[in-house]
């Protein structure tokens, strides 16, 4: 099989993908409900992803619903993110122990998974986001160890969108809802007069290795065509004008607008905790009662919290607009300037699960609206 060829998978064989990725020696991870929200869990057999069910999102509101129909990639994604297996909320460093005769014996980190993992299930934006945290730990300078260990090897099935979320605008960041690149499979689920079906095309030389012994039959013409339609009817909940967004914002970063959006702010984190790029850390040391073991742990941590911007002599961003202000620039505009790439893919997961509702587009926008100080 080629690569960037597409063949047929009858939905009620979708798990014939499943089962060969767990066959080459893959610790397959997807989409799952968990207590009425979709999230990343070890994925065993395709009767476990989210069959049947859609996303309901607004600024603060998220739900299932049941579409009455057997369509397994409806929904779109919830809280969750890939770059938890990724770029883990906690990690160990390293930890020390202390025997009777007073020796100490040093380990590195805790070890990744056993088998390289295979992400089944992404989304354009998610698979921007993975892109972005690669920018991140994976091309600096000196590598992270932590994230290098989970991505060598990654297996990525893409899936397109045909039903974004109601705060889903990753075609206005260029990520989705289609995606074209980044990816071992792609998948295309298409429910028409021609039946419920898939389209799997191999992104990569590996993902056409995979797919060769399974004997599918091509994609025709008119799955093509179905395939592009699908994508350009997939119609967004929200929309963000990139058109010079960053030096617009960077020049009205001593607006009074902060202030504006701070009063409805909670300082929650909540927003930078669901991002699929954020990738903000702190370290903590801790030790047992006896004194026998010492332990130090990288943590998620957040722009938002008090002591995030602590230097010696005080904290910098000492108010909500300061540290709101931190966030929105850094995502729109200044991460640009270290990435070259923006640090937003459209998810609009921060908007879902702002308990206010703070919606990122809508606060560009307003800014972008505000007179140059």
């Amino acid at each position: 099989m080629d690569v960037g060829a597409a063949y047929r998978v009858p939905a009620t064989e979708l798990n014939v993908l499943v089962a060969a990725l767990d066959d080459a020696g893959y610790a397959v991870w997807g989409p799952t409900i968990r207590n009425e929200a979709v999230v990343v869990d070890r994925l065993d057999d395709a009767a476990n992803l989210p069959h049947g069910r859609r996303t309901v999102q607004a600024g603060g509101r998220y739900r299932l619903d049941a579409t009455g129909d057997a369509r397994v990639f409806a929904c779109v994604h919830g809280a969750d993110s890939w770059k938890r297996l990724l770029h883990p909320p906690k990690v160990r460093l390293w930890r020390c122990t202390r025997d009777a005769d007073g020796a100490l014996d040093f380990a590195g980190d805790e070890p990744a998974e056993p088998r390289p993992m295979a992400f089944f299930g992404v989304r354009g934006c998610d698979l921007a986001a993975i892109r972005r945290l690669d920018d991140v730990f994976d091309r600096a300078a000196a590598p992270d160890p932590v994230y290098e260990a989970r991505r060598n090897g990654l297996f990525v099935v893409a899936v397109e969108c045909a039903e974004p979320g109601g705060t889903c605008f990753c075609a206005s960041m260029g990520t989705g809802p289609q995606v074209e690149r980044g990816f071992d499979w792609r998948l295309t689920e298409l429910d028409d007069a021609d039946g419920h079906r898939f389209l799997v095309g191999a992104g990569s030389a590996l993902g056409a290795e995979l797919l060769a012994p399974l004997a599918l039959a091509p994609a025709t013409a008119a799955d093509e065509t179905a395939r592009r339609r699908q994508g350009e009817g997939a119609v967004m909940g929200r929309a963000l004008d990139t058109a010079g967004l960053g030096e617009a914002l960077v020049a009205r970063r001593e607006s009074g607008y902060f202030e504006q959006v701070a009063e409805r702010c909670l300082g929650c984190t909540n927003c930078t905790m669901v991002c699929p790029t954020c990738f903000c850390t702190t370290v903590e040391d801790t030790s047992d009662l006896a004194g026998t073991t010492a332990e130090q742990h990288r943590l998620w941590d957040s722009c938002f919290t008090l002591g995030f911007s602590y230097v010696n002599g005080g904290t910098v961003r000492e108010g909500g607009p300061a540290r709101y202000r931190q966030w929105l620039l850094h995502k729109l505009a200044t991460w640009w300037d270290q990435f070259d790439a923006c640090g937003c893919v459209g998810c609009g997961r921060c908007i879902t699960w702002c308990p206010v509702g703070i919606d990122i587009t809508a606060e560009a926008a307003a800014l972008r609206a505000e007179p140059v100080p």
